[in-house]
């Protein structure tokens, strides 16, 4: 069943839900958590720094795991390499968010946003799953192509053996080309498409050996996307993904099965310092 779902507001809003052609009321995270009934995969994304959004996915989650969901909880924040160190920091301290974050975390995440999520992992003593390519990763495709970093029998198992699908490379084109503002370097293309593919592969098959007990992942917007993201390399188990969008604008059609539109954070607009020179005004 596919859903259309639109929340504006903090955690105490109504939604509207449209399901089939009906529509009726109801809490909003109950509403998402509803929705992962029968999911292998649900598929959780978010815009990276707003704390609204993380809260309502969070209260989402977290209703399906009180109400006796035990899934796997897959998060882009962390490096698939770092899978030993979340592990390891398990063993030492079982309960310790924090300290599993400092063990297997990096990067410039706002880890603040995301030790809810690792502190539900722990309670519940559910699996952690790291499941992004990492930057250095994504680098080696991105100067030498697929062929950079894995084998042949890698791309095979990760469906990277053939050419990318035109639409997806359409689509993520203009994806890439609006997110550098017009300005994107045209000779990086190929690479670039080829890391966003290898990522979203390698998201996909890190959740797919926890489909029996049903996977969760959490991961920006464009990774969770129906048409661009890590469904498409789900896509035996189409039937079986979940793809829920937190969102600062309402999506366009086939993005999301289900989106959650949550008020923008306030930012600055980061198109004035990527304008080339002499470009004006827009």
């Amino acid at each position: 069943m596919s859903f259309r779902l639109r929340v504006v507001g903090m955690l105490a809003a109504t939604v509207t839900v449209f399901a089939a052609g009906c529509a009726s009321t109801a809490p909003a995270p109950d509403a998402v958590s509803a929705a992962f009934t029968g999911k292998s995969y649900v598929l959780l994304g978010e815009v990276h720094d707003n704390a609204a959004a993380q809260q309502q996915r969070l209260a989402a989650l977290k209703r399906a795991v009180e109400q006796g969901w035990r899934p796997a909880i897959a998060m882009e924040q962390f490096d698939r390499e770092r899978q030993a160190d979340i592990e390891r920091a398990r063993r030492e301290r079982p309960r310790d968010a924090d300290y599993l974050i400092a063990q297997a975390g990096g990067g410039a995440w706002q880890w603040p946003l995301y030790r809810p999520v690792v502190a539900l992992a722990l309670e519940y003593d559910l699996p952690l799953v790291a499941a992004n390519l990492s930057r250095a990763d994504a680098g080696k495709i991105v100067r030498g192509g697929l062929d950079g970093l894995f084998s042949a029998d890698e791309r095979r198992q990760l469906g990277l053996d053939g050419a990318l699908p035109p639409d997806l490379v359409s689509a993520q084109t203009a994806v890439l080309d609006r997110g550098h503002c017009g300005n994107f370097p045209k000779a990086m293309l190929p690479g670039m498409l080829s890391a966003q593919a290898a990522r979203d592969a390698v998201m996909a098959q890190v959740l797919r050996p926890h489909a029996q007990r049903g996977a969760v992942l959490v991961a920006g917007n464009g990774h969770v996307r129906r048409d661009i993201g890590v469904p498409r390399w789900l896509a035996a188990d189409a039937g079986k993904v979940l793809s829920v969008g937190y969102v600062e604008n309402p999506p366009g059609d086939g993005e999301f099965d289900m989106a959650v539109v949550v008020p923008a954070v306030e930012r600055k607009d980061p198109c004035l310092q990527a304008r080339p020179a002499g470009s004006g005004g827009f």
